[in-house]
């Protein structure tokens, strides 16, 4: 086989130098052939079987094989056919005369056929897994077996982990308590396996009917419970991943500790260690995924500080970085899309993340930095001046209320009102806020000009008899 430095002389020979297939193989000492497939392919494709395999001695048997493997489907795991016991059987029972090795890779074949396939599951912010696992330590000098309950966050990956003497109802529960405390809040939902200690009962239809401590507790904390299918762990595979990581990597060798509670100590060590760890597939930490937003409403990645809405502020996120965007997540959704800032110590603002603050400190919005390089349009520039000319203070918080019209419409569209209320004299939030509705609502506004007491007044009088004589009598005159 020839190496890919070969291919790369062929293909420029050919493309970009524009020489003969001929020329090529004759200068290079090639087959034709081997030109045609160099410059059909960039690197060597490898071996490719251009016919089906062929098992002669094996194909008058192969439904027999088929039958059997069918038939274990509804058998124990531990007593279904190896391919070793399906060439003992059909040497005995059939007759075959071929070798073991036909028989095996028929049924490795058939097996892997009959796998099952999975969608890729996403896994947004604020969610959650649990399970518990088993392991065995030493405490207190005594091997023993314990059970440990794991709790893993698979946007961000961290985790925790608790160790028990039983997996018991109220161990479910105390678990809980302490991995909302370690993780500073409580999540949207959490998916768990059909445990007898949280499901008393799976009735018709899958709807699940939980055990009276279980209900309690989610009474309590307010969070959806949601449940995998019956022995699919895949449902749940980044907890069942955990609950393995947690005893490949924590349980090895024999932990040994004076007691249980010493043990737990150590674990919550380890799971707040674990997020400075930047897994596979990631650039960034456990801890930068999993972050809590500052009082300024900014969070830190890479050396930068991102800005997200106020109303988020001292709350736990998680950051998601491409190439070009940072994205910031909460509460199962994106809260914050920035572009992505490769300089180092900067702040990234929007200035619509910090209105519903500046509403309620209005004296901040000539100096407030989220703002100073913002370039508002002339339509707002010349509202703000209005609104504060007539009201003073209060014009300045109302003219914070139409920016806080950006929260939920674009700026084209409120600009496009401003315009429309400056030309018809109606300067105030809820007139402009009626315009933008009628815009996206695409139906006639239908302002009430009364409303606005600054608009100059005209009076119109009732037309009389005499005066519209009067006025004949001045026409024919």
């Amino acid at each position: 086989m020839f190496t890919v430095e070969v291919y790369l002389a062929v293909r420029r020979a050919h493309f970009d130098e524009g020489r003969s297939k001929r020329s090529i193989a004759r200068d290079f000492g090639l087959a034709r052939g081997t030109v045609d497939k160099m410059c059909a392919y960039s690197s060597p494709p490898g071996y490719r079987r251009s016919q089906k395999v062929r098992r002669p001695k094996l194909e008058a048997f192969t439904d027999t094989i088929d039958q059997w493997l069918l038939e274990d489907q509804n058998r124990p795991k531990k007593q279904r056919h190896t391919a070793k016991r399906i060439f003992e059987r059909l040497r005995e029972e059939e007759g075959f005369t071929g070798g073991y090795t036909t028989v095996k890779d028929y049924v490795r074949g058939h097996r892997q056929k009959a796998r099952e396939m999975f969608i890729p599951l996403a896994h947004p912010p604020g969610h959650g897994q649990a399970d518990f696992g088993e392991a065995v330590v030493i405490l207190g000098g005594v091997e023993q077996k314990i059970h440990f309950f794991a709790f893993d966050l698979p946007y961000s990956d961290a985790c925790y982990v608790r160790a028990y003497h039983a997996a018991t109802t109220e161990a479910w529960m105390d678990g809980h308590v302490h991995a909302f405390e370690f993780f500073g809040r409580v999540p949207l939902s959490v998916v768990y396996d059909n445990d007898s200690c949280l499901v008393a009962k799976i009735e018709s239809g899958g709807r699940r009917r939980r055990t009276q401590m279980f209900t309690e507790m989610l009474s309590h904390y307010l969070f959806d419970d949601r449940y995998g299918r019956p022995g699919k762990g895949n449902d749940k595979g980044n907890v069942e991943g955990l609950v393995g990581w947690s005893r490949r990597n924590l349980m090895v060798p024999l932990p040994e500790f004076p007691d249980l509670d010493s043990f737990n100590d150590w674990l919550e060590e380890q799971c707040l260690a674990r997020q400075s760890a930047v897994l596979h597939g990631h650039r960034e930490t456990i801890g930068e995924r999993l972050k809590r937003v500052s009082s300024q409403s900014l969070v830190r990645y890479k050396s930068n500080d991102y800005s997200v809405p106020s109303t988020y502020g001292l709350r736990e996120v998680t950051i998601r970085a491409f190439v070009n965007v940072v994205e910031i997540g909460c509460g199962g959704g994106v809260i914050a899309r920035h572009a992505r800032c490769y300089e180092r110590e900067q702040m990234i603002f929007d200035p619509v993340h910090y209105f519903a603050l500046l509403e309620t400190k209005p004296g901040a919005l000539d100096q407030a930095a989220p703002l100073v390089d913002w370039e508002m349009p002339d339509e707002l520039q010349t509202l703000r001046r209005l609104m504060e000319a007539r009201h003073a203070r209060q014009g300045r918080r109302e003219f914070i209320q139409v920016l806080r019209l950006l929260e939920s419409f674009d700026l084209p569209t409120l600009c496009a009102a401003v315009r429309v209320a400056l030309q018809k004299r109606a300067i105030a939030f809820d007139a402009i806020k009626h315009l933008v509705l009628c815009q996206v609502e695409r139906r006639p506004a239908r302002l009430d000009l009364s409303l606005y007491p600054y608009l100059p007044r005209t009076a119109v009088q009732t037309t009389k008899a005499a005066s519209y004589m009067a006025l004949l009598s001045e026409g024919t005159a």
